[in-house]
């Protein structure tokens, strides 16, 4: 390979590791899913209306005000009413405040990939049995109360499968595969409180716009995806391809989770975030999940949904960018149905109010386990 054509594909590989990139390739492909194009997929908007009904409806019932937070790994940290990262042990200085909120949340962030229908976390604390989400969160809490995130580099699966409680019959998903997300973190960058830093130290008069968080995370963090595709030597992470497009198709989910999830500790230490709509949706199950179970989306084999699919395929890849696509049409709808504007309910606000929480809603009236509409094999580092 020439200097040239490397130069090239390392700034090609640039482009793409920004929430721009993930929405304009989502877009791209929703075109071609609506021209029916997308071999797996077909698109029925028609049915949009019904998503945006529910998941107004879901906002009015969680949130009668309509004061929605951010949706954010701080939502989880919650436990028969009490707000568990309230009660902790804190700083009060508010900059130590935000680095040792980086400590905590970007494990946990890293953590939150699909636990499996089966395991649960009994919090001695407040007795509170908890699953999925919320189970991992509180139990990534008391993992960092209890020291176990403080050398990211010598957590192992041992110690994971400890603080998680896993047991044959208690069993998680890809514990494996978390313990090593978390040692590659350390390896990486250290204390997560060094990106708290670098973040501060971006802020340009006291302001910092929230893509800057992202591309920060997709810089320091690219290294830590395993096995995932590399372009001009940087890692792309959670980038795949799709046959009905050249080139590539960048999704970044846990990074926009984790750069939503870092809003509120940079807020904390005083440096006003901004261009909240400036990420994505995020190309998640329960988002994805709200659009299959409502019809918006359909597969054109229905016996796909009886199948496991593998997170590169073109099946799994389509459902995530047409998900992103789709909560940027619906966001306005929900919008309208609630008389809000989209300064006073970013995109942030109607996810977490919102899109996941309906999905999950949907996904429980209509399966007995709850769970998504597509099965998905995972290593525990994509969902």
């Amino acid at each position: 390979m020439t200097e040239s054509s490397l130069q090239s594909d390392t700034q090609l590989a640039r482009s793409l590791l920004s929430a721009a990139a993930v929405r304009e390739r989502a877009h791209e492909l929703f075109a071609i899913a609506e021209a029916g194009g997308l071999a797996e997929w077909r698109v029925d908007l028609a049915r949009l209306p019904v998503a945006a009904d529910l998941t107004a409806e879901t906002v009015r019932t969680n949130y009668p005000s309509l004061d929605v937070p951010f949706h954010a790994r701080w939502r989880h940290f919650t436990a028969a009413g009490r707000d568990l990262w309230a009660e902790a042990d804190r700083p009060a200085d508010p900059m130590e405040l935000g680095r040792a909120a980086f400590d905590l949340v970007i494990p946990s962030v890293l953590l939150d990939a699909g636990a499996g229908m089966a395991w649960r976390y009994r919090d001695a604390a407040t007795g509170a049995e908890l699953s999925r989400s919320e189970g991992l969160g509180v139990a990534s809490l008391r993992f960092w109360e209890a020291g176990g995130l403080e050398d990211l580099r010598a957590v192992d699966a041992a110690s994971v499968a400890a603080a998680f409680q896993v047991s044959d019959d208690n069993p998680l998903v890809g514990v494996e595969g978390r313990a090593a997300l978390l040692r590659r973190v350390g390896e990486a960058i250290g204390r997560p409180a060094a990106l708290f830093d670098e973040m501060a130290a971006r802020a340009q008069g006291g302001r910092l716009p929230v893509p800057a968080i992202l591309e920060v995370l997709l810089d320091r963090l690219g290294p830590i995806w395993p096995g995932r595709l590399s372009l001009g030597g940087l890692p792309l992470g959670d980038c795949w391809c799709h046959p009905a497009v050249e080139g590539f198709v960048p999704l970044h989910k846990l990074s926009q989770w984790m750069a939503y999830s870092l809003i509120e500790p940079l807020q904390w230490a005083g440096i006003e975030v901004t261009d909240i709509d400036g990420l994505t949706g995020l190309a998640e199950y329960r988002n994805g999940g709200l659009f299959v179970d409502t019809g918006v989306l359909a597969l054109k084999d229905p016996a796909d949904a009886g199948r496991a699919h593998p997170v590169e395929g073109s099946l799994v890849v389509g459902w995530r960018a047409l998900t992103v696509a789709l909560l940027d049409r619906t966001a306005p709808l929900v919008r309208d149905r609630l008389g809000v504007s989209a300064e006073a309910f970013p995109l942030a606000r109607v996810l977490e109010g919102g899109t996941w929480a309906a999905g999950r809603r949907i996904a429980k009236q209509l399966r007995a386990d709850g769970g998504p509409p597509i099965a998905v094999v995972s290593d525990g580092t994509v969902f």
